[in-house]
């Protein structure tokens, strides 16, 4: 790095440098021509290359470690730049005029994406509260009803609950204000809240259900907690066929445990399932898998200090584990 900043400068100063070697022979041989001593021209000229070069190299080094300084200032964000080296030239001030142009207007930029992102998250936040409205009148109609065309209703508008909460968790993940409270939980009873939630599910698809109550603390955010237990638990029941069963325990220390016995993850899509949008085999299979669920997992686990993994393997069923016991989450 150093040997190219040498040749651009070079490269930067090389026709004064050509221009002195110039006037150098064209005074030598001006000297010869006229039968004068060569020696008055190469001595002077001795003389002036040595001096010449003294003033080069600490140009050279006054230049280097203001390369250093501007390339210390890359790494930089542009918000942070403000030490710039002395304006020395004319040059100098037309860069740094620019630059600030640049900047302005980058910073108009972002207001204005920032507002539009605001505004977007604002009113996708107002609509997710408003469909909860006629979502609930729906379940009120539809509890008054028992065919199998309510039951099926019931169904697809339990997904569609589902689908509104994923929304209102993506625009509340990147928050600059979240309503995390972290304080001490009892596993068991969120736990008891998901699986109630998947009830009428386990008794549709007549999954069995192996669950010991867990008398267990974590640290952890109750809602946001439940949201992962209960995501986990919808690919569980999602794809287990009728007559399987899921598993719910607690590994010690705390790592609690979800196991299907259902279709299972093919070995080359485990290491991207926490991908946004990833689907994978079997969501390419299902169409209807929008590869959000682990994302948003993954996203919450790491906001709560919490880990989560995925161990599977085709037509064997799959095992979640959830790591809850963090040192560094304390209680509000």
């Amino acid at each position: 790095m150093r040997m190219n900043a040498v040749l651009f400068y070079l490269k930067r100063h090389r026709l004064g440098i050509c221009l002195s070697i110039v006037f150098t022979i064209i005074f030598l041989v001006t000297f010869l021509l006229y039968h004068l001593p060569a020696g008055a021209v190469l001595y002077p000229s001795f003389v002036s290359a040595v001096l010449g070069m003294l003033v080069l190299i600490l140009d050279a080094c006054h230049a280097y470690k203001k390369h250093k300084q501007l390339k210390a200032l890359g790494t930089l964000p542009s918000a942070l730049m403000e030490s710039f080296p002395a304006v020395e030239t004319q040059e100098d001030a037309d860069y740094q005029s620019l630059i600030s142009l640049l900047r302005e207007e980058q910073k108009q930029l972002e207001n204005q994406m920032n507002l539009r992102y605001a505004e977007m998250v604002e009113y996708y936040t107002i609509w997710a509260h408003q469909i909860k409205t006629p979502i609930s009148s729906m379940h009120l109609t539809l509890q008054n009803e028992d065919t199998e065309l309510s039951r099926k209703l019931s169904e697809d508008l339990f997904r569609i609950e589902q689908y509104v909460e994923m929304v209102l968790m993506f625009l509340r993940l990147d928050a600059e204000s979240t309503d995390y409270v972290i304080q001490e939980q009892e596993i068991d009873s969120i736990i008891k809240q998901a699986v109630r939630k998947f009830s009428s599910q386990f008794i549709r698809k007549k999954i069995r259900l192996h669950y010991q109550p867990v008398d267990a603390k974590v640290i952890s955010d109750e809602k946001w907690l439940l949201f992962v237990i209960e995501q986990v638990l919808s690919n569980a029941v999602k794809y287990t066929p009728s007559g399987g069963s899921i598993t719910i325990d607690l590994e010690q220390p705390q790592t609690l445990c979800i196991r299907d016995t259902g279709i299972g993850i093919a070995p080359e899509d485990l290491p991207r399932i926490f991908e946004k949008g990833y689907t994978g085999y079997n969501g390419r299979n299902d169409k209807k898998a929008s590869g959000i669920g682990l994302y948003l997992c993954r996203r919450i686990c790491d906001n709560l200090g919490h880990t989560i993994s995925v161990n599977s393997s085709l037509e064997t069923g799959t095992l979640v584990r959830i790591c809850l016991e963090r040192k560094s989450l304390e209680v509000e």
